[in-house]
């Protein structure tokens, strides 16, 4: 068995307060194999945030090892981790994130131009190809105004795979959704994550996403309290 692609070691993340030490996340210890689709659950303020920032290379843990895609992440340089987070990480965030003065072709572009080196008709390609695949080839001019917002969650989406990264992460992606579109965007993402194998880790605390989950990891007061798979997604 291959080794997996996140792995956290007694992973801890302590906020101080002044004087004070606030403990978001205590001795966690948890393997993402690659092509899971697991989601971190529990209620506000137990540390399914901080989790995805520590993944996502978005923070540091105060203690502990967190691995992404190989690399120790507490041994890399500020460089090195915006590197790895452009090159092999994609991000969903609830409130879609998208450039409000891009339209919707120009906002799945975008990390492609950051990237850098890749040559215009690949980036058309990849960029309709994405947008047909979340199911807006048609819409592609439209600014984030113009889209509601089960469209405008697919735009991230299609932003988050364009760069082809082996792990997505999705902090509350339906948050702001009712919940048929949620139920819709949680199957797109299952669709996306069974066709192209990629990683998805999605924080929710939204009883109807948790159920489509292949794998649930709950979190309470910063540390793991269950770790169930269900289905053939192991």
């Amino acid at each position: 068995m291959s080794d997996p692609i996140v792995r956290l070691q007694k992973a801890q993340k302590i906020y101080k307060l002044g004087t004070i030490e606030v403990p978001a996340l205590v001795d966690i210890d948890l393997d993402i194999r690659s092509g899971d689709f697991a989601v971190v659950a529990g209620p506000s303020g137990s540390g399914k945030t901080t989790l995805l920032n520590l993944i996502g290379c978005v923070d540091v843990a105060t203690g502990g090892k967190v691995f992404v895609d190989g690399n120790d992440t507490g041994a890399m340089t500020e460089r090195e981790l915006t590197r790895l987070r452009l090159n092999r990480l994609g991000f969903i965030f609830q409130s879609f994130n998208l450039v409000a003065v891009l339209d919707a072709y120009q906002n799945v572009e975008f990390p492609l131009l950051l990237q850098k080196g890749i040559a215009p008709s690949e980036r058309k390609d990849r960029v309709n190809g994405m947008l047909d695949a979340v199911g807006l080839g048609n819409h592609g001019h439209h600014r984030p105004s113009e889209l509601s917002g089960g469209q405008r969650q697919r735009v991230a989406i299609a932003r988050a795979l364009v760069t082809r990264p082996r792990i997505v992460l999705a902090d509350e992606p339906t948050a702001n959704l009712d919940s048929k579109t949620g139920a819709q965007i949680i199957e797109l993402m299952k669709e996306l994550n069974e066709k192209n194998g990629t990683t998805f880790i999605f924080s929710t605390h939204d009883h109807a996403v948790m159920n489509q989950a292949a794998r649930s990891i709950e979190l309470v007061d910063g540390r793991i309290v269950s770790d169930d798979t269900v289905g053939a997604a192991a």
